[in-house]
């Protein structure tokens, strides 16, 4: 237990936030620092085959102690942490022997970790709890992850007994910007499946995650003085006003859970002149999700009919799919997992993840990739935290897969 919360806490200090603006891959240089030094951490404990590439991925083996073939499994996770709040100057606090109390992080600022707003600590009274100062985010997303199977593998290092085939790793930049897998080699990495530790709470365990697509809009509006602007000024505010009103109020993030999809606006910036729209769209089943991509477009392509044909320009991506389609054809990995978590006494919680992994994008490039738990809580913001006794129990998950690979 002391080993990875030491490793996690090291890890969490490092300033390895990506940045979506940038032209660059990874899109911060601050990465490849990170991952230079986490290169090294591996060689010193033992693994083989270490590489930092260009791109800032970083590979490893651990040999198969094995006198026989078993399938070559892997363990992935990400090493930068997310731009929507700050992860410089990371400051983790250690709360030994949680009580249920409310956790002044910052009295400057008064963020305050309660369960009055977040019940899951609940769950963990008595454990240890890793959190932040209440300044940045902890970035258990996905450092926690990378802790536990660096963990894991220098345990199987230690303790030859334990027979495993061969496992490979990778840790990949950019993942929280989308770009994650961008210029992963799956031939190169050669492995029969793997799996993502990128998972929040103990136990969870998932092989769905939601269809994605950005749709960017530019409206383009008619800019005239308002003293003389009848018949004549179109306002781009307004006409991108109506694109919000005529999409599904009851279908937005703020409404939905479970299965249900939503259309959801991250960015409004305008005048008179132009305004640009930015939403992402997401739906688990793949018929809801075309047909969502469709009714934006039947909309934009109203509001052109009632103001021109070049007031609104409408740029649709599609960014990831969801990897159920990919998985169940080869279901006992899941099986696998949800074996493993039983072995060493967690519950599974199987469920679809509301957005994407790594491990879905590498599902639809070929190579299968449940994602399972790194233990941590409200990602992306100061509230965040991981309970210390999650991360031991993902380490002996990880450990208890690769015995299964070997005896099976």
């Amino acid at each position: 237990m002391e080993q990875v919360t030491e490793r996690f806490l090291r890890y969490s200090k490092v300033y390895t936030t990506s940045d979506p603006k940038s032209e660059t891959f990874p899109s911060t240089k601050r990465q490849l620092v990170f991952a230079d030094q986490l290169a090294e951490e591996l060689r010193e404990i033992g693994l083989h085959e270490v590489v930092r590439d260009d791109f800032g991925y970083v590979t490893a083996t651990l040999p198969s102690n094995m006198d026989h073939p078993v399938p070559v499994i892997g363990f992935i996770s990400h090493i930068d942490t997310s731009p929507d709040y700050s992860g410089e100057n990371v400051n983790p606090q250690l709360i030994r022997n949680y009580q249920g109390q409310d956790l002044l992080l910052d009295a400057e600022q008064k963020v305050v970790l309660s369960p009055a707003y977040f019940p899951d600590l609940l769950k963990y009274l008595g454990q240890d709890l890793i959190t932040t100062d209440g300044k940045t985010l902890l970035g258990a997303d996905d450092k926690a992850g990378i802790a536990e199977i660096v963990t894991a593998m220098d345990f199987l290092i230690r303790h030859q007994e334990i027979i495993h085939g061969k496992i490979r790793l990778c840790f990949t930049p950019d993942e929280e910007v989308g770009h994650g897998t961008l210029h992963f080699d799956v031939g190169k990495f050669g492995t029969d499946f793997a799996y993502t530790m990128d998972g929040g709470e103990i136990g969870e365990l998932e092989y769905e995650n939601f269809n994605a697509a950005s749709a960017k809009i530019t409206v383009k509006g008619r800019s005239v003085h308002p003293g003389s602007a009848k018949n004549t000024m179109i306002n781009s505010m307004l006409v991108a006003t109506q694109i919000i009103q005529a999409l599904p109020a009851d279908q937005r993030p703020e409404h939905t859970e479970g299965y249900e999809g939503f259309f959801h606006l991250t960015s409004f910036e305008g005048d008179v002149s132009l305004t640009k729209l930015e939403y992402i769209i997401r739906d688990h089943d793949r018929a809801k999700f075309e047909a969502r991509k469709n009714l934006m477009k039947e909309i934009c392509g109203l509001i052109n009919l009632r103001f021109g044909k070049e007031t609104v320009l409408l740029e649709m991506t599609d960014q990831y799919f969801n990897m159920k389609e990919k998985l169940e054809p080869v279901k006992y990995i899941v099986d696998l997992a949800e074996q493993a978590m039983k072995d060493v006494g967690v519950t599974p919680i199987i469920k679809a993840i509301r957005g994407g992994t790594d491990g879905a994008q590498l599902s639809w490039k070929g190579l299968p990739c449940p994602n399972i738990f790194a233990g941590g809580h409200n990602f992306h913001g100061p509230y965040e935290f991981v309970p210390v006794q999650s991360m031991q129990k993902a380490v002996e998950v990880i450990v208890r897969i690769a015995e299964l690979v070997a005896k099976q």
